[in-house]
């Protein structure tokens, strides 16, 4: 598996599974019917963010992450990042690579810390690969998120300090 930067043309590859992932409305806090248009603007952001796919040998997108800072101003010392699997690989070690990408990339861009604002708790996948690789669940809101098959659930925020 290749880690890449992004480019414009990926995003035909990268919509079918981030449009299915949305749309089902389990791990992501976007709105359910966001468009390709509007989710290319979020998804491929203009520099110092970034956004890289993973690939196969034969260039096939397995899945995709962008990174970004958490916040402006005295604050941007904190990253972040964001990542979606198609459905079709999970399983892979996608997932787990490009997380170990993205922390890499925070620490030689010189972040101090990263943190992921809303981590659904009963994306248990997730939670666990992030917890493996160091991050700690610092705070969760209570019912933050509106699962479509639990209801009301909790969103995690996670810190690891870099």
């Amino acid at each position: 598996m290749l880690i890449r930067e992004a480019e414009s043309g990926d995003w035909a590859a990268i919509w079918p599974f981030f449009h299915e992932i949305v749309a089902a409305g389990e791990t992501f806090t976007y709105p359910l019917d966001l468009g390709m248009d509007e989710g290319r603007e979020w998804w491929l952001p203009a520099p110092p963010s970034r956004a890289v796919v993973a690939v196969d040998e034969a260039g096939v997108v397995l899945g995709t992450a962008k990174m970004n800072r958490n916040h402006m101003g005295n604050g941007s010392h904190i990253a972040s990042a964001s990542y979606m699997v198609d459905p079709a690989h999970a399983g892979r070690g996608v997932g787990r690579a490009l997380c170990e990408y993205t922390i890499e990339w925070a620490r030689a861009q010189g972040y101090r810390a990263m943190q992921f604002n809303s981590v659904v708790a009963t994306n248990e996948h997730a939670v666990r690969l992030y917890r493996s690789l160091g991050f700690e669940v610092i705070g969760t809101l209570p019912e933050g998120f509106d699962h479509p098959k639990h209801g009301y659930v909790g969103l995690h925020i996670m810190h690891l300090a870099l």
